[in-house]
């Protein structure tokens, strides 16, 4: 297949695989499992262009093992965070339910598709890239490749650190700013961030594959604007207070940097 039906066929994947985890959720009573099953459901859309799409075999199964070992690891880190404070539902879909008292899970049905929707045109760079005519290997695949690595080995240390951090008896009410948090407020979004751009780049050889790069410019938006940053800035300032403000004053909320003395 070309790029156009991989993203098609991949985008009906995800919004199928939602109705499921809509009903899932809906048993549950906790509309924050749709997190974890976003992350999830990158990894069948990849294993679908990389089999399915016209590219390079090699090149393709590379491709799609990337974004099942991201999906992977982000699912279960998720599925993790969401357990743990099960029966209790994320503060964001909880606020949603108060907006919407009636009807609420018709509300997350029409949510939970847009989630599908948004799985499929993040995953435009992957199709893009798999139905890449060349042969072999490129600049643009080498520095994706690397940009990944520096991506999801930054993001595993980043939640590595936070949960250490979680662990000490001390930590209640205290701010984690050790490791890479002493240079980011979210270093965990910022490699989130560059393993996208590396998905992107990966996909600049392809013919039009300038357009992936609109996958991570609207991660970055969402990171910035919407579903990481204002609601996680919220809560820690909402536990945490003038610690937290004190923080923010000598540190870079995303990209990592030099805190001020």
């Amino acid at each position: 297949m070309d790029a156009l039906p991989l993203i098609v066929v991949g985008t009906a994947m995800a919004m199928a695989m939602m109705v499921a985890v809509w009903f899932f959720a809906r048993r549950m009573d906790n509309a924050g499992i749709v997190d974890v099953w976003w992350s999830f459901g990158f990894a069948p859309v990849a294993v679908f262009c990389g089999v399915f799409g016209s590219g390079h075999m090699v090149r393709n199964g590379l491709l799609a093992a990337m974004v099942c070992a991201w999906s992977i690891r982000l699912g279960m880190h998720l599925h993790k965070r969401v357990m743990s404070h099960h029966p209790e539902e994320d503060p964001r879909y909880a606020e949603l339910r108060r907006q919407f008292p009636k009807r609420t899970w018709l509300m997350f049905f029409g949510f939970f598709q847009l989630q599908g929707l948004l799985i499929g045109l993040l995953s435009v760079p992957v199709a893009l890239a798999c139905s890449n005519p060349a042969p072999g290997f490129g600049f643009f695949e080498a520095a994706g490749v690397a940009l990944w690595l520096l991506g999801i080995g930054g993001e595993a240390v980043a939640d590595m650190q936070l949960k250490l951090f979680k662990a000490q008896p001390a930590a209640k009410g205290r701010v984690c700013d050790f490791g890479l948090w002493k240079y980011s407020r979210h270093p965990n979004y910022f490699f989130e961030w560059v393993v996208w751009i590396g998905y992107a780049v990966f996909a600049l050889g392809a013919p039009l594959g300038w357009i992936g790069l609109a996958s991570p410019l609207l991660i970055l938006f969402f990171l910035l604007r919407v579903t990481g940053i204002p609601p996680a800035e919220a809560r820690a300032l909402a536990t945490r207070g003038d610690a937290y403000r004190d923080y923010q004053r000598r540190t870079s909320a995303f990209i990592p940097w030099f805190p001020k003395s």
